[in-house]
C-alpha cells in the first residue's frame, strides 16, 4: 500500500512515463479541439451572415391570400411602391422584426420579412377599426 503510494501505481518507469506522454497527448488534441471548434462556428456564422444578407435581396412574394386581398380591394402597385415596400421590408428585417407592419400610401401590409412575403393588404377604408395584431413591429414609408 505505502509503495503503490510513493509510486503512483505503476509498477514501472516507463508505464509511468507512457502515463505522462498521454496526459500531455490529450492536453494538445484539447487545444486543438478548441481551435477547431472556433474555425467551425466562425465559419457557420459567417454562412449564416451570407444566408441572411442573401434573404433580405430576394424579391418580394405576395402569398395567395395577399393576391386574393389585392385583387378584391382594387388595389394595384406601381413598381416604384413595389421597391418602397421591399425596401421596408427589408428594413424590418434587419431590425429583427418577424411581422411586419408596412405602411405605405395608405396601404396597409403584413409581412413577413424572414420570407420576404406579403402575407395580407388593404387599403385604409377597409380596416375601419385600425387594429393590427400578430405583429412585432412596424414600419412606415
Amino acid at each position: 500500500m505505502v509503495n503503490n503510494l510513493l509510486t503512483g501505481g505503476f509498477t514501472s518507469i516507463e508505464q509511468a512515463t507512457s502515463n505522462i506522454r498521454k496526459q500531455n497527448t490529450d492536453v494538445k488534441d484539447s487545444a486543438a479541439a478548441q481551435v477547431s471548434f472556433q474555425e467551425i462556428f466562425a465559419q457557420k456564422k459567417s454562412i449564416a451572415q451570407e444566408l441572411a444578407e442573401a434573404s433580405q435581396t430576394q424579391e418580394l412574394k405576395f402569398s395567395k391570400h395577399a393576391d386574393s386581398r389585392l385583387k378584391q380591394r382594387d388595389i394595384t402597385l406601381t413598381q416604384e411602391q413595389l421597391s418602397r415596400l421591399s425596401e421596408g421590408t427589408q428594413k424590418a428585417g434587419r431590425k429583427g422584426i418577424k411581422e411586419s407592419l408596412v405602411l405605405m400610401d395608405n396601404i396597409a401590409f403584413i409581412v413577413n420579412t424572414q420570407s420576404n412575403t406579403v402575407v395580407t393588404a388593404m387599403d385604409k377604408d377597409m380596416n375601419e377599426e385600425n387594429i393590427f395584431t400578430n405583429i412585432d413591429g412596424a414600419v412606415i414609408i
